[in-house]
């Protein structure tokens, strides 16, 4: 198994992968390019916003990643504590481990996949965690294409 070193989440080192949402004073707007408000397309079908509530992710391994062609997704936690992803680029037709990263997810703070982004998680050490997500109503049934790993990968934490 191979085990990806954690990268701390910042604006240049997500940017290939989407945007990070950070707090923002009520009215403010941030730049739009990489913190604050992110760019966002659901204009291809009806938005989906709910607490997704995940189970059995502890042991922060992954054997497959996902990606959406037709929505941004937003992702964040609703309890302030971290969690981990784990990325490739949406111009990749089948990702490696050596065309993967994988981020920590510090409290406070959201990210927006971009387009077409691979994806694995969110990942987390608890038992159970609640999440916001925004996608689309049937992201998870019409755009939905995943790829399996070679081997196993793991979180090195």
């Amino acid at each position: 198994m191979e085990a990806l070193s954690v990268a701390d989440l910042t604006p240049d080192a997500f940017a290939p992968f989407g945007t990070i949402g950070m707090p923002l004073g009520d009215g403010a707007h941030g730049p739009g390019d990489l913190t604050g408000d992110v760019p966002l397309d659901l204009s291809q079908g009806k938005p989906r916003f709910y607490i997704m509530r995940l189970e059995g992710r502890a042991g922060l391994t992954f054997e497959q990643l996902a990606r959406h062609d037709h929505v941004t997704q937003c992702l964040g936690t609703i309890d302030g504590l971290p969690w981990f992803i784990a990325v490739a680029p949406a111009e990749i037709a089948a990702p490696t481990l050596a065309d993967i990263r994988a981020f920590r997810i510090p409290p406070k703070c959201f990210v927006a996949l971009g387009r077409g982004t691979w994806h694995a998680g969110p990942y987390f050490t608890e038992g159970q965690r609640d999440f916001y997500n925004l996608e689309l109503s049937d992201t998870n049934t019409a755009d939905y294409t995943t790829c399996r790993l070679a081997a196993p990968a793991r979180f090195a934490t």
